[in-house]
């Protein structure tokens, strides 16, 4: 019996914010996964090690984990006014498929970094010192992303002082502005899809739940976490270690999501596992994090805790915080109560890891409110590059 060799293609394997992922040129691709389908989901399973029924990723690339099973597909862009298209895909652990559905906010501060380094950007449009500013077309929700990229002697600057909670080293500050993020394509064109700043959503044999449900980053529900019977200081164990609360999560999501109008039947939650996420928030308390770090009330708005791809994350998605920092801009959301009310431009939340700080510049037109910008630092680092290696037969 024979078997198919090997193949060898053209990969990064990059940090970008709290999480990892692997980064490709879309033109290094082999040709059948240039395009969306079978073919490109089946090669980026592969490439992560998915499906995997122990949960390991041990075969691939993937950590097992929400933030460690991403893959990234970058081009020079199609779109005016930009300089690359950005592709995210959410590779499941466990089960077949590839979400397509969102951002990862977290990733999309490797992509500018990536696209220097590629050859992507124009060489004269890179400064000897300073900051290359990458324009970035995020292509599965269609908004633009900004990226502040640090440059020395012409090379991306991925080495310096700046801490991100939830990463162990200090690295480059690299600052984002997320332009319009209202991800509201499928949610009917409002970033509130409900037409409510808060809602009483209904999940039949869990309870009943006030809810802010946004679209601003990633389509969002947001919870109480009193009423989820949490203090807003839990981390990963006591929420992990729990089955029944995960599936009352999951029904939470999903039938937020079908009440926001992201799906049209609750069995479409089964694989769109990316979106909706699923958070809860509480008032500013002192707390410990998962580091050991001591987080103090006087140095946060709120504490916020949410689910991916249904787990609690470890610290906290770059999406799920423009979410997190446009309601806490807009009085009423159970964000911005949590926060103490009033009306503010930027919000600092603890999370699992720590603490993060993002901005939101929002108003209210002919009734309805919009954010016009979301501004928060992560930083980037490339961990290795080469090529990744899959049989050929496996897409």
């Amino acid at each position: 019996m024979t078997h198919a060799p090997q193949i060898r293609i053209p990969a990064t394997y990059m940090r970008g914010g709290t999480s990892k992922g692997v980064f490709f040129r879309l033109d290094d691709l082999p040709e059948a996964a240039r395009v969306p389908g079978k073919a490109r989901d089946a090669l980026l399973q592969r490439v992560i090690g998915s499906p995997d029924p122990y949960g390991k990723h041990t075969d691939g690339m993937g950590g097992a984990t929400s933030s460690t099973s991403k893959c990234v597909i970058i081009s020079k862009s199609s779109v005016p006014g930009h300089d690359v298209d950005y592709l995210y895909g959410q590779v499941a652990i466990e089960e077949s498929f590839v979400d397509w559905s969102g951002n990862c906010g977290n990733l999309s501060t490797a992509v500018g970094p990536f696209a220097i380094a590629a050859g992507l950007i124009d060489a004269d449009r890179i400064p000897q010192d300073g900051l290359c500013t990458v324009r970035i077309w995020q292509a599965n929700i269609g908004k633009t992303i900004i990226a502040h990229v640090p440059v020395t002697n012409g090379q991306v600057q991925e080495t310096g002082d700046f801490e991100l909670d939830g990463v162990t080293f200090p690295a480059a500050e690299i600052q984002l502005e997320f332009l319009d993020p209202s991800d509201d394509g499928d949610a009917g064109g409002s970033m509130f899809p409900t037409g409510n700043l808060v809602d009483d959503l209904e999940v039949p044999g869990v309870g009943t739940f006030k809810a802010t449900m946004i679209t601003a980053g990633i389509p969002t529900i947001f919870l109480d976490a009193a009423d989820l019977g949490y203090t807003g200081s839990e981390l990963q164990d006591a929420i992990n270690k729990d089955a029944t609360a995960l599936a009352n999560f999951e029904k939470i999501r999903a039938h937020g999501a079908l009440r926001m109008g992201l799906i049209k039947h609750l069995d479409e939650a089964k694989t769109r596992q990316h979106t909706p996420k699923v958070a809860f928030v509480a008032p500013a308390a002192d707390y410990v994090a998962s580091s050991g770090k001591q987080v103090a009330a006087g140095d946060i708005d709120l504490r916020a805790r949410a689910m991916s791809m249904g787990k609690l994350h470890h610290a906290m998605m770059g999406t799920a915080a423009v979410a997190i920092g446009t309601a806490a801009s807009i009085p009423g959301t159970l964000v911005n109560r949590a926060a103490g009310g009033g009306e503010r431009e930027a919000v600092r939340f603890g999370h699992p890891s720590g603490t993060l700080r993002v901005g939101a510049q929002v108003k209210l037109v002919d009734g309805q409110w919009t954010v016009t910008k979301a501004i928060m630092s992560r930083s980037a680092r490339v961990l290795m590059e080469g090529w990744v290696r899959v049989p050929a037969d496996s897409f």
